[in-house]
């Protein structure tokens, strides 16, 4: 299970971020097409935050979805793999423009 070393990630890159005050609250980014399952790093958070300076904080999640352009049509769709063809045409040309993230975007500190 990757998804513990990446939030260790995460709440050292909180920690790192939050000049030694305690944090309440952190938002964390996570596209489809990460391969990060967002419900393992909600299962790991609390293990991994404790005796942290987000022992007791609450994590949030946003998930983003997979979005990509026909090179060949130019038809912008939802996808659900790197696999995917064109709903349009059929190439197997697409361009991701969005699904990849895995970022923390927010902390709420105290």
């Amino acid at each position: 299970m990757h998804e513990l070393s990446i939030t260790q990630n995460i709440v050292e890159i909180a920690e790192q971020n939050a000049a030694g005050r305690p944090i309440s609250s952190i938002l964390v980014e996570i596209g489809a097409l990460s391969g990060v399952i967002p419900e393992s790093v909600e299962f790991c958070f609390e293990a991994c935050s404790r005796n942290t300076l987000l022992e007791g904080a609450h994590l949030r999640i946003e998930q983003i979805e997979g979005r990509a352009c026909c090179r060949q049509c130019g038809t912008e769709q939802q996808i659900a793999s790197y696999y995917d063809a064109c709903s349009a045409c059929g190439d197997f040309g697409l361009e991701i423009l969005s699904g990849k993230e895995l970022r923390v975007k927010q902390l709420e500190i105290e």
